[in-house]
């Protein structure tokens, strides 16, 4: 094993794929015999118990009548700062270029020696929060100011790219899953909890935001031929799931549908699906249809943005245009009524998952990067204060 590094972490610690990703990769990173400094407003999503070499910093905000709204980018800055220089960082891994990667640049000058900065990009932070105007010219700024900068996937790399007109080196480093804890096994006697034996689980887990399209599966599911044979199961929440328990009533289809409210053991729910869905308007790679496939479970997915890297259309589910209502109708139905394709599929998925994005295979080239980082550090010429 190469030497043992001392990281610092920043991600949101809520539910969602950038902070179940940095949160999985630290707890990796430990295994491995580094040592794991989070660096959040609060305790990360799926960081359920501590480990040896894992350490939480939470961040603290004052307030003071003449701020309208606490400065969470300064006190984060200052909190790097600090366990940087308490715990003797190496460098700095901020998940999410906007604010995380501003307060990782203003700690680094405030330090009096140099810690490389790695950004990751998830997606929104580019396709949504980076490209507004009122934050387009600082997040261009943290990813050139950036020693090295990851994104999830070409998609999103030519994205941030296109978006930013940067020459900006980026390497694509995929999410990657727990194939050990996501797999398959259904537990009957909690699938009974949401359908009868003989029934077919579809699913979907998201924040329920607009651009997830949530309720384009009620459109989906009350066209279905074989809708009497199934339940659909919605996991999550988040702004439009009020009005879709509206739509549903109005749809007549209550009896078949579950709202399940925020889920946090997603390892235990995704076996139970029979299909898992998710017809975003785009997706910078889909972490939530990855996890579904390494349980072995088929998936139907936007088409738009990083899906087309991670599925193959018939190896594991299908990829979908995610505004023909009809394609994900009958590519719905097709499942439904076919076990043994929803089996073939399944193990097609799972098997590609194991192949390409098992966490140990991801972690590893994080690994080499931090690594290659620390080397050209060590040569470069001491700063002054």
């Amino acid at each position: 094993m190469s030497d043992p590094l001392r990281i610092g972490i920043v991600c949101y610690p809520k539910a969602g794929g950038s902070g179940i990703v940095a949160t999985e990769l630290g707890i990796e990173l430990a295994r491995r015999g580094h040592e794991i400094h989070f660096i959040s407003s609060a305790r990360p999503y799926r960081l359920s118990e501590m480990h040896e070499g894992l350490h939480v910093h939470l961040v603290e905000t004052a307030d003071y009548p003449l701020f309208d709204y606490p400065p969470y980018t300064l006190a984060l800055a200052v909190k790097m700062h600090q366990v940087a220089h308490f715990h003797n960082l190496d460098l700095f891994h901020v998940h999410y270029a906007i604010p995380h990667a501003a307060s990782a640049i203003l700690a680094r000058d405030m330090c009096k020696r140099c810690i490389p900065v790695v950004t990751t990009l998830h997606g929104t932070d580019i396709t949504l929060v980076g490209k507004h105007p009122s934050y387009h010219r600082i997040t261009r700024y943290c990813i050139e100011s950036s020693d090295a900068v990851t994104a999830v996937s070409d998609w999103l790399t030519s994205e941030t790219r296109r978006i930013f007109e940067t020459d900006k080196s980026i390497q694509t480093i995929p999410n990657f899953v727990d194939t050990e804890c996501f797999r398959p096994g259904c537990d009957m006697e909690m699938r009974r909890r949401f359908a009868k034996d003989d029934e077919v689980i579809l699913l979907h887990a998201s924040n329920f935001r607009p651009v997830k399209r949530a309720p384009f599966l009620l459109e989906v599911f009350n066209q279905l031929k074989n809708r009497d044979k199934s339940v659909l199961v919605l996991a999550g929440d988040g702004p439009e799931l009020a009005s879709m328990e509206h739509m549903v009533r109005e749809m007549g289809i209550e009896d078949r549908v579950r709202f399940l409210g925020a889920w946090d053991d997603m390892e235990s729910l995704l076996p139970l699906a029979d299909v898992f869905m998710v017809p975003s308007a785009h997706e910078s790679f889909g972490l939530a249809p990855l996890e579904a496939m390494s349980c072995g479970v088929p998936v139907l997915v936007t088409n738009v943005g990083g899906p087309n890297e991670v599925l193959i259309s018939g190896e594991g589910g299908e990829l979908l245009d995610p505004e023909d209502l009809q394609a994900w109708v009958v590519a719905c139905d097709r499942l439904v009524a076919d076990k043994k394709l929803r089996r073939d599929q399944g193990e097609a998925g799972r098997n590609r998952v194991l192949e390409l994005f098992a966490r140990e295979k991801v972690v590893d080239r994080y690994e080499v990067l931090f690594h290659s980082l620390m080397e050209v550090n060590s040569k470069a010429p001491e700063v002054v204060p």
